[in-house]
């Protein structure tokens, strides 16, 4: 099998690997950088092809989409607090304007 040769995924993972890439896509990202993203998710969350062979039937972890979306996991409490305390103020001000 050619590197790269996608014959060994399921059409589930070939479906979910192009609705992932569309989504890298929309933000602006090149297509060639999309695509190589959208099958390391596909990897990640499934351990890889699971078409033929042992790996057939593991369960899946979604391990990579279970991580987006998640604000300010980094940092410290006091850095996180004070993001906090900026938005407070914002949102206290704007809704003063309105």
């Amino acid at each position: 099998m050619p590197r790269g040769d996608k014959s060994a995924y399921t059409d589930k993972q070939k479906r979910e690997a192009q609705h992932i890439e569309k989504g890298y896509e929309k933000r602006g990202m090149p297509r060639k950088e999309a695509e190589a993203r959208a099958w390391a998710t596909v990897n990640k969350n499934t351990g890889g092809g699971n078409k033929s062979g042992s790996g057939r039937g593991k369960a899946d972890t979604n391990a990579a989409s279970a991580k987006g979306g998640r604000a300010h996991k980094s940092g410290s409490l006091e850095q996180r607090s004070a993001a906090a305390r900026k938005g407070w103020d914002t949102r206290r001000k704007n809704a003063k304007k309105g």
